[in-house]
């Protein structure tokens, strides 16, 4: 090989190692063309949207960044599903509808490990219910400020389990989410891979999923990537 073909082989490989990640897209449901090599982020927000829509906002933590959170996760490389559900959307026919999605992506044959569900607050509940509905190991959840003794009643009621690799966030000034730590023993099944929690210390309460910062976006970019 001549000494201009060895200099152009190497300058691609320094541009391909340098050139940033591909943006994504953000989308209200399954692109009509599937990227079997993509990755795919169903964002399922808090209840506060179905009341106000997509930018509402509390007395008590301000803003919810709906498209902002749904813009970080694109401009990271991400096939992006999020709509903004009807007031009172019941959670278990939610569930299934998105289930059915992320079955369809497996279908077209999209791997497992490409497919991530992020949930905020009644969101991370309704993800919840599509780990226990689609029973797959490999899927990346990332729950955010669900697990309280109301919820374990309705998990323990109804036999729910978590399945995947779970990452469970929670700030630690929040009176309406805790730690998911005494439910496991129902919540957790044997397709449970992986399960980590992290409590942030910014006492922020329920408003920490109200804005796409860093103390829970990095956490989360970093589980659904594998790292």
């Amino acid at each position: 090989m001549n000494l201009f073909k060895t200099t152009a082989i190497i300058t691609l490989a320094i541009l391909s190692l340098s050139a940033p990640a591909r943006a994504g897209s953000i989308n209200s449901h399954l692109p009509a063309t599937l990227d079997t090599g993509g990755r795919y982020l169903f964002y399922l927000h808090g209840r506060i949207i179905e009341v106000q829509g997509k930018r509402p906002v509390s007395p008590r933590f301000g803003v919810y960044e709906y498209e902002k959170i749904l813009r970080t996760f694109a401009d990271s490389g991400f096939t992006v599903i999020s709509e903004a559900r009807p007031a009172d959307t019941r959670p278990a026919p939610y569930a299934q509808k998105v289930a059915a999605q992320i079955d369809s992506l497996l279908t077209a044959g999209v791997p497992a490990r490409h497919i991530s569900v992020i949930g905020a607050s009644k969101g991370a509940g309704i993800s919840v219910l599509i780990s226990n509905t689609l029973k797959n190991p490999d899927i990346n959840f990332v729950l955010l400020a669900i697990c309280n003794r109301g919820m374990a009643a309705f998990w323990k009621k109804n036999h729910i389990q978590l399945w995947g690799r779970v990452l469970y966030l929670y700030d630690r000034a929040d009176t309406i989410a805790g730690s998911c730590r005494d439910y496991m023993p129902f919540l957790k099944s044997p397709g449970l891979s992986a399960f980590k929690e992290i409590k942030t210390e910014l006492d922020l309460g329920h408003g920490l999923l109200f804005r796409p910062i860093k103390a829970w976006v990095s956490p989360a970019l970093s589980w659904i990537r594998g790292e």
